[in-house]
């Protein structure tokens, strides 16, 4: 991973101003994936996003660029993260109230530096102080590197889900439950 690595928190104001590098990373990461992978698509997702109460940032840079970051913010009451969700669920497995389920949106590492450790070391930074029960993602299954990685790192499938908007792939529902040591 290498010792000039730095991770930093950063809070929705924060990282206004970082907007076009978060995006520029995002297409990086995707450049390969699809024409559903587009700036203006994700920078739509940024500013639904970010406006949430307690979203949270963590992002990596080594020297003076930014080569991965991650984000999410709790799921309140009024959540519309699982619209889409695939029947069977347990009960009340979609229930929330702003301190339940801290949702990953994203996480992202430049090309040339996956597989380095970085996306692992910013995982645990972001969950490391969430004090919610849980934590969820959403993962192509056709990404058999995240897959395996989220395996890994102890979460587990739940389900799966097709967000609503038009055009949204399939992704299956991953949870990890959460504590001091995530």
């Amino acid at each position: 991973m290498g010792e000039n690595l730095r991770l930093r928190r950063r809070t929705a104001a924060e990282a206004e101003g970082l907007v076009n590098q978060l995006v520029d990373v995002y297409l990086d990461a995707h450049a390969d994936d699809g024409p559903r992978y587009t700036a203006e698509r994700y920078e739509r997702q940024l500013a639904a996003h970010m406006p949430r109460e307690r979203w949270e940032l963590v992002t990596a840079r080594v020297d003076d660029k930014l080569v991965g970051y991650v984000y999410g913010f709790p799921l309140g009451a009024d959540t519309r993260w699982w619209d889409g969700i695939q029947e069977p669920v347990l009960d009340g497995f979609t229930d929330e109230n702003g301190r339940r389920t801290f949702a990953v949106c994203e996480l992202l590492v430049r090309r040339s530096w996956q597989r380095q450790g970085i996306a692992r070391a910013l995982h645990d930074r972001l969950l490391s102080t969430r004090r919610e029960e849980r934590a969820t993602l959403l993962v192509r299954p056709d990404n058999a590197a995240a897959q395996q990685a989220y395996d890994s790192w102890g979460w587990r499938p739940a389900g799966w889900l097709q967000p609503t908007r038009e055009g949204a792939p399939l992704f299956q529902v991953r949870t990890k439950e959460l504590t001091s040591s995530s």
